[in-house]
C-alpha cells in the first residue's frame, strides 16, 4: 500500500488553554496559522529526531580516530566468546 504525499490526511489533538494560547502566540508571531505553524514544527521535529538516529556529523580527526578503532584487531574477550557460541533464543 502506498503512500500518496499530496493527499490531505487530518490529525486532530487536544491542547490545554495555555498551550493553545502559546502555540497561537508563537505561530502570530511567524504571521502562520496555528495548523501551519505547527504542522511545520512537528515535522521538524521529527526529521530531526529521525535523523539524530542516522547521521553523525565529526571532524576528520574524529572520523579517522573512529575508523582506526573499527580496523584495530579485537581484543580476546572470553565472556564475549562465550556469549557469541551461545544459542539465540529465538533458535531455541
Amino acid at each position: 500500500m502506498s503512500i500518496t504525499q499530496n493527499k490531505i490526511a487530518p490529525i486532530n489533538i487536544r491542547a490545554l488553554e495555555g498551550q493553545r494560547a502559546l502555540i497561537d502566540k508563537a505561530a502570530s508571531s511567524l504571521n502562520k496559522t496555528r495548523s501551519d505553524f505547527m504542522l511545520e514544527v512537528a515535522c521538524q521535529a521529527a526529521e530531526n529526531i529521525l535523523l539524530d538516529q542516522r547521521l553523525f556529523l565529526v571532524d576528520d580527526d574524529t572520523f579517522n580516530a573512529f575508523q582506526a578503532q573499527l580496523d584495530a584487531p579485537v581484543a580476546d574477550n572470553e565472556k564475549l566468546q562465550y556469549l557469541l557460541n551461545q544459542k539465540s533464543p529465538w533458535d531455541s
